[in-house]
């Protein structure tokens, strides 16, 4: 589950003291590779797969692992990479299609190096591959989808159920702007009306007294407090009230007209990383069927391979759409900033 801004994470002051700090490696002289990704894989109040991966890395490999958690997230790559300023960090996990796309509409020079020999990358589901120049390697998905009390409304099935009367003021989303979630639902609906029709469906949904946040988490939490009984979140949430042993009738997912936008993580090597060998020895580690099981499980997603290890019952707590959609890559190049751009103004305007 992604839970970006749920958590405060280091942000850009501390990711700078830690990238003072590199230089020497430790006391033993063991290599040092920077990892770069955000703060909730790290530092969720809740489960995060950070510290245990760490764990494992270092039991491996005669190197320490540092993650990086700038507030920017990947952007902060961007600004610096744009700024001609040293990025610190060997590579990124946490990279989805259309940073991807973010990042090659900004940069004139390329920021990710090409994957190369990665072992276990033959077992990724086909399907979750996301980049045509072969940079990023998918670790794990997630489902975007309305996740709703069950104890309090029985959530339509189609995305035009969303626009009936008795589910006025029913609904929470988030902004694509700067929200994962809130772009995912945005970019269904895109596909589900097309470029001609989404923002009428948007206006409606407006009319029919939609919330929308700022971010997954400010959302999330208003949904827990009852101020709404639908959220746009992630079809693994039973996971996640599974382990806070919470009422499962209170969780419920909600395939609009049988699908959900499938939102692929991967993880990249900075072009110019120092330790690039040892970048790919960690994505390797990713890729390993138990490793798969246990970020699954602790990231509260979908394992990336078809080999992964995972734990009894998660299947029935991890639900999968009939039929997940997505943007391709190109698709979304030289698209989604326009989408967005339209959506905010036709908010903006309300």
């Amino acid at each position: 589950m992604d839970r970006r801004t749920f958590v405060s994470t280091v942000g850009l002051g501390a990711t700078t003291a830690i990238a003072g700090c590199l230089g020497g490696g430790s006391d033993r002289g063991e290599r040092t590779l920077v990892v770069g990704t955000y703060g909730s894989f790290v530092d969720a109040p809740s489960t995060s797969p950070g510290a245990w991966v760490k764990d494992q890395f270092e039991s491996q490999f005669d190197a320490r692992l540092v993650w990086q958690t700038p507030d920017a997230d990947v952007n902060y790559y961007i600004e610096r990479q744009d700024a001609g300023v040293d990025i610190e960090a060997d590579l990124y996990v946490g990279l989805n299609t259309d940073q991807l796309v973010r990042i090659d509409d900004a940069l004139e020079e390329p920021l990710f190096a090409s994957a190369g020999d990665i072992s276990g990358v033959d077992d990724v589901k086909s399907e979750l591959t996301f980049d045509p120049e072969e940079r990023a390697v998918p670790y794990g998905t997630g489902y975007v989808s309305p996740v709703y009390d069950g104890t309090a409304t029985d959530a339509p099935e189609t995305f035009d159920g969303l626009l009936d009367e008795e589910h006025r003021g029913d609904l929470i989303a988030q902004n694509p702007a700067g929200s994962t979630t809130g772009r995912a639902f945005l970019l269904h609906t895109i596909h589900q009306y097309g470029e001609d029709g989404y923002l009428d469906f948007w206006q409606e949904l407006q009319d029919n007294d939609v919330r929308i946040l700022g971010s997954w988490a400010d959302s999330y939490s208003a949904w827990q407090g009852g101020e709404a009984p639908m959220v746009i979140s992630y079809s693994t949430d039973q996971v996640f009230a599974d382990m806070e042993g919470a009422n499962l009738e209170e969780h419920q997912v909600r395939f609009l007209d049988d699908q959900a936008y499938a939102n692929p993580e991967g993880m990249a090597v900075f072009e110019n990383a120092a330790e690039p060998e040892l970048a790919r020895e960690f994505m390797s580690l990713l890729l390993e069927p138990e490793v798969q099981g246990e970020l699954a499980e602790r990231n509260v997603m979908f394992p990336a391979t078809n080999d992964a290890t995972l734990p009894e019952g998660y299947a029935e707590l991890a639900h999968e759409p009939p039929e997940p959609v997505t943007f391709s890559y190109e698709e979304l190049r030289g698209s989604v900033d326009t989408w967005v751009d339209d959506w905010e103004r036709q908010v903006a305007e309300q």
